[in-house]
């Protein structure tokens, strides 16, 4: 499945919507694609999505779509 995983680059400051990123990136599970972004990233994670059918549509159209792999 694909998850869209909301993020702040640090966690040291309190998240602001304004700074808020996002990734895409594809896990069997919610909690195995937290551990993913956990392991790799120093980020602050605030929310992960999963994303199917027309709301996978919808963000494949999207130019900046693009799954994000990390090296095992």
């Amino acid at each position: 499945m694909i998850y869209k995983v909301y993020y702040q680059e640090t966690k040291k400051r309190n998240p602001q919507r304004e700074t808020t990123k996002s990734l895409y990136l594809e896990a069997d599970t919610e909690v195995a694609a937290r551990v993913l972004v956990e392991d790799n990233t120093k980020y602050n994670i605030e929310f992960i999505e999963p994303l199917e059918g027309n709301f996978l549509d919808y963000e494949q159209k999207n130019p900046e779509f693009q799954l994000t792999e990390f090296n095992k």
